[in-house]
């Protein structure tokens, strides 16, 4: 496979487009994101699990997220998405970090929907659990995401596999563990509900289907209950609704899959073993 050259896309498309259109008007929330962002879409489906009224920055499906357009800077001074405006503040007010603004809108659908992606706060060890599951996520699971579409050396893409494919049974082995201890969390349980966990790691599982496979012929692990999971998570409602066609991811990472020069403020921290940004 050469690298044909394709360009990042700067539009949803899909249902992603169709939730766009829903979220044109006028709210106290602003989201300012790109289409095809994992980062976003995190908290994207957040929003709309926990049913928070927001609306979509038209920079949200056609923000250049490398060009860094004065709209995104004013809110993330990075330049960086996922980015809220708060306009319920005399001047608005903004945030912007993915897992920040998922705490932050906890605490409003606390307030207001009396929605939560954690497990009832009568329950603190589960909650533990979750922020367990969590904190693996971003320490091990989305760094090898990259390493493993990055890499370039057949070596170092077998390692990158590897790495990537224990990091994804981690994970499973700690949903398992809260199966035994607390009877299962988030949508790891047949007939339960989105949790934190899944909405912080659904984004990369989706695109381990189609970028990691298309590009690197990654197969996901098997067994029952991580494949009910798997279709319990891709088609629940609040993530399907943000998720754009294939080709847009395959076109999107095609330049992280060939690790193009300045791909992206990820891929560079990657290429020189620093942290995420």
């Amino acid at each position: 496979m050469t690298d044909s050259g394709k360009v990042y896309h700067r539009s949803c498309t899909g249902p992603a487009l169709q939730t766009v259109k829903q979220h044109t008007q006028d709210e106290d929330i602003t989201l300012f994101a790109s289409c095809f962002c994992p980062f976003v879409q995190r908290v994207w489906a957040a929003l709309e699990y926990l049913e928070i009224p927001y609306k979509v920055s038209k920079s949200c499906h056609e923000v250049d997220p490398y060009q860094k357009p004065q709209e995104l800077l004013n809110v993330s001074p990075k330049g960086l998405v996922p980015a809220l405006m708060l306009n319920a503040f005399d001047p608005p007010r903004a945030l912007n970090e993915s897992t920040v603004i998922l705490g932050f809108l906890e605490d409003i659908a606390a307030k207001s929907t009396h929605k939560s992606l954690f497990p009832p706060s009568t329950d603190p060890y589960a909650k533990a659990l979750v922020r367990l599951q969590s904190d693996h996520i971003s320490r091990t699971l989305v760094p090898a995401f990259y390493r493993y579409l990055q890499a370039q050396d057949p070596e170092a893409q077998i390692s990158g596999g590897k790495e990537f494919y224990a990091a994804v049974q981690s994970l499973v082995e700690l949903f398992e563990r809260a199966e035994r201890e607390v009877g299962g969390t988030g949508l790891w349980v047949e007939g339960g509900d989105l949790g934190w966990a899944d909405v912080v790691v659904a984004p990369w599982i989706f695109r381990a289907t189609n970028a990691l496979k298309h590009y690197r012929g990654f197969e996901m692990p098997r067994g029952t209950k991580f494949e009910a999971w798997l279709g319990r998570l891709f088609e629940y409602p609040a993530f399907k609704k943000t998720c754009s066609d294939e080709e847009l991811y395959l076109d999107s990472y095609e330049r992280y899959a060939f690790n193009r020069p300045n791909t992206s403020q990820v891929a560079n921290a990657i290429n020189s073993g620093r942290g995420l940004p």
